[in-house]
């Protein structure tokens, strides 16, 4: 049988993850019942109590907090890869001043 991996979203497997973790269900008795694989299972598991331990954990985050870190993150990283030849030009131009004499810039 050759059938295409299901895919979920965030909500979906954060509520699997709290039947688990909050509501102490069994993995076996949350796969019965939401008819998800076992594996997927135990990894939004281990991704939820990463995440309620304030770490990223391994995979897409599942709460609205982790995602939003994420988010940010991301963000962060292209405003420093679009700012940062910007500010090397700016840093090299206050080097030298009007008269040619170098002053010394700290970073």
């Amino acid at each position: 049988m050759n059938s295409k991996p299901s895919q979920y979203d965030a909500s979906f497997k954060l509520e699997v993850a709290r039947m688990v973790v909050d509501q102490g269900l069994s993995v076996m008795e949350v796969v019965e019942s939401m008819r998800v694989g076992q594996t997927a299972v135990r990894r939004w598991v281990e991704q939820y109590r990463a995440e309620l331990n304030g770490e990223p954990g391994i995979g897409k985050p599942l709460t609205a907090e982790q995602q939003r870190i994420r988010q940010l993150e991301t963000e962060n990283r292209q405003l420093k890869s679009d700012l940062l030849p910007a500010l090397s030009l700016s840093l090299a131009s206050l080097e030298t001043g009007k008269d040619g004499d170098a002053y010394h810039v700290w970073v």
